[in-house]
């Protein structure tokens, strides 16, 4: 298990710039990537025992930020 946090601009950093446009010009895209920098801090600091959870939660959160993570990158690319 990693316990470095997965932030958008380590994760498609070829897309930088358009994350930074999209975040100012797209509310919708904005409310995602507030929302997936919620739960990625959520994962990392249960990771780090910062703030504990059980596997069913952790599995939860885990599975919320994969399916942020696709709908932001499909925005990315279209």
């Amino acid at each position: 298990m990693s316990h470095t946090p997965h932030e958008l601009a380590e994760e498609f950093p070829e897309h930088a710039a358009k994350m930074h446009e999209l975040k100012q010009s797209d509310a919708h895209f904005a409310k995602l990537s507030d929302a997936y920098h919620e739960v990625n801090r959520a994962i990392h600091r249960a990771e780090t025992n910062v703030e504990p959870t059980d596997d069913f939660h952790m599995e939860e959160m885990r599975k919320e930020r994969l399916k942020l993570k696709d709908e932001i990158y499909g925005m990315l690319v279209a």
